[in-house]
């Protein structure tokens, strides 16, 4: 009888421990955990081993139901003593891997204390499985080859697929292939080199194929060995970001552009100041030379190559000037169809056979308030720049429209609040420009043409013009395929009628003794000046500066006072303020190198002051005088 009960025992514990192992066992076989779950497995395996032990006892005991003796053979003593001895190192590993589980250790099943942390650490679990879910960053669960595991209701709403379709398909789906072998390399840092997470800036693309700028935090999963078992990522849309850091970068280099612009101007006015005295001392001097060398053919012929060389001077001094947006100008409103007729005129005649010239005009007039010389300047100018980027030949289209702008626009120079303007547009199927380029076509002395072939100013007069006419220029171009160059000007609703002011080439009235105290610090101009007025019939006075001019006045009766503008202690204006404290009726002309324009945007001289800009002719300066010099001799005192 207890043969029996010891069979039955054995059989029941091993029927049992199979039952735990293969319950164990087939769902870690069907979740794909065999290898992964080590603690499961280890608990199915020292079931199992069990459960084979207790079945060779059952069969050793059934083996000995019908003997005597109960005698049992020593070989099978050994293989249930090394079976028992396997099943206890089972045992071993079993603890071992469990003690790698902090959860596991201690008692397996909890009291109700241990119940509820367990229930609150669920409920920590379900708040934060929420958060995740509803957080508008998307975060991604993959395995170590890159698979989708997890994909939150973010991760839909930023790249457009539902969970279930991306899930279980590789995360390069969202990449390109230089996207691809970046996110390779990235696991392979944070896997091999055990980095603690990487964040970087780069481009995915949604389901539709939209480009997604986003900030990608990643990081490994380790398990509790420390070894990677997964690879989180935290992707952030970040489009509007970097457009807006885009705009505030281009925002700050156009005003960085137009602080550039403006120094640039100053320099070049300053030089165009300094410049005009000599060139007025060179064109005078010279127009005395060449009566004195009356009847020398051969030394009235070197003296007018100097003076064109002086001219040549003069019309490069004026660029400057008027890249400095004070160029002295007639404004008057323009018809810019009728400008661009004019100008077809003149391009059909000189620009050559090999560019097709074309002009579109509006279909409407569109009317302008500038001077229509500098309008056509503008349009010449680009015109040349435009053949000379078509060497073996092309298209150049000029055309005139109206245009609305929202005031936003970033490629604006300088920028215009919005509106509706004037727009004349000069296109080229030339060789284009780069970027590079194009960010300094506008300074002065700037030019990618061969050494000898361009000035560097043509660009900069252009800017100057529109900028001083309140307008702005854009530029779009492509290296080898053109340029177009859109100049936007205020539109004149209600235009006008202006007739073009008559050059004046009549012998200037010649003086009769009326005293003119000149003040002007260069002293070879001073000279020459001197020499202009004397020879006209004039009484000068000669000053080099304000206190010595103060002087003179108070020792002499003047009749007018003819003074620079910019001088050092004591500028023209002050000079003038002085003297008319006691003569308020003194006429005043002002010269200066410095244009009547650039002297009044900046408050040193009024709009309705007497003025002539250096370098000027004797011609120039006889009219001039002669329009403020009163025509009566003052008697003397």
């Amino acid at each position: 009888m207890p043969e029996q009960l010891f069979l039955l025992g054995n059989l029941g514990t091993m029927i049992t421990y199979a039952a735990i192992a293969v319950a164990i066992a087939v769902p870690l076989a069907r979740a794909g955990q065999l290898r992964a779950n080590r603690l499961a497995v280890a608990t199915a395996l020292i079931f199992l081993t069990s459960a084979i032990g207790h079945g060779l006892h059952a069969y050793l005991a059934f083996a000995n139901l019908d003997r005597e003796e109960h005698s049992v053979a020593i070989g099978w003593l050994w293989a249930l003593a090394w079976w028992n001895v396997f099943t206890a190192a089972v045992g071993v590993y079993y603890w071992t891997v469990r003690q790698r589980h902090a959860p596991l250790r201690g008692a397996i099943y909890t009291g109700p204390h241990q119940q509820r942390l367990l229930d609150e650490a669920d409920a920590h679990r379900a708040t934060l499985e929420a958060v995740v879910e509803h957080t508008d960053d998307a975060i991604i669960g993959l395995t170590l080859d890159g698979i989708v595991t997890a994909w939150n209701g973010g991760a839909e709403r930023l790249f457009g697929y539902p969970a279930a379709e991306i899930t279980g398909r590789s995360v390069a789906l969202l990449a390109d292939e230089e996207g691809g072998v970046e996110q390779a390399e990235i696991r392979r840092r944070i896997i091999d080199q055990r980095e603690r997470g990487v964040t970087y800036e780069t481009r995915r693309f949604a389901k539709d194929g939209t480009p997604i700028e986003v900030s990608l935090s990643v990081g490994a999963i380790r398990d509790r060995t420390g070894r990677p078992a997964g690879i989180s990522v935290v992707a952030r849309d970040i489009t509007a970001v970097k457009e807006a850091a885009e705009r505030r970068r281009v925002v700050e280099e156009r005003t960085h552009q137009a602080q550039r612009m403006e120094s640039l101007g100053k320099l070049a006015g300053g030089v165009a100041h300094d410049f005009n005295n000599i060139l007025a001392i060179i064109v005078n001097y010279t127009d005395f030379a060449v009566e004195e060398a009356a009847g020398n053919e051969s030394l009235e012929t070197d003296l007018k190559h100097v003076r064109s060389a002086a001219d040549r001077a003069i019309n490069l001094t004026r660029q400057l000037l008027t890249f400095t947006r004070g160029d002295t100008i007639q404004p008057r409103d323009v018809n810019l169809n009728a400008a661009l007729a004019e100008v077809q005129a003149m391009l059909e005649r000189t620009i050559g056979e090999h560019i097709n010239l074309i002009t579109v005009p509006s279909a409407e007039p569109v009317v302008v308030h500038a001077d229509p010389g500098q309008i056509q300047q503008v349009l010449l100018n680009l015109a040349i720049n435009a053949r000379d980027a078509m060497p073996d030949g092309g298209t150049l289209v000029l055309e005139a429209n109206a245009a609305a702008i929202d005031g936003d626009e970033l490629d604006m120079q300088p920028s215009l609040p919005a509106g509706t303007y004037a727009r004349l547009l000069v296109s080229d199927t030339g060789e284009g420009m780069t970027a590079d380029v194009a960010a300094h076509i506008f300074e002065p002395f700037y030019t990618t043409k061969p050494r000898g072939k361009g000035t560097g100013l043509g660009l900069s007069t252009v800017y100057g013009i529109v900028s001083e006419a309140g307008g702005s220029l854009n530029v779009y171009s492509e290296p080898g395929v053109g340029t177009t160059f859109r100049i936007y000007l205020p539109m004149v609703r209600v235009p006008g009628t202006a007739t073009p002011a008559a050059s004046r080439q009549d012998d200037p009235p010649p003086g009769s003794g009326q005293t003119v105290l000149v003040v002007e610090d260069e002293p070879a101009l001073a000279r020459v000046v001197t020499r202009i007025l004397a020879g006209a019939g004039y009484h000068v006075l000669t000053a080099t500066d304000g206190r010595q001019a103060l002087a003179l006045f108070h020792q002499h009766d003047c009749d007018a006072l003819l003074t620079d503008v910019i001088m050092p202690e004591m500028s023209g204006r002050r000079l003038a303020e002085i003297i008319h404290g006691t003569h308020p009726d003194l006429p005043v002309l002002y010269m200066s190198g410095y244009s009547n324009g650039l002297l009044g945007t900046t408050h040193v001289l009024d709009g309705d002051i007497a003025f002539i800009e250096k370098p000027f002719t004797a011609n120039d300066l006889l009219h001039k005088i002669a329009e403020v010099v009163p025509t009566a001799v003052r008697p003397s005192r």
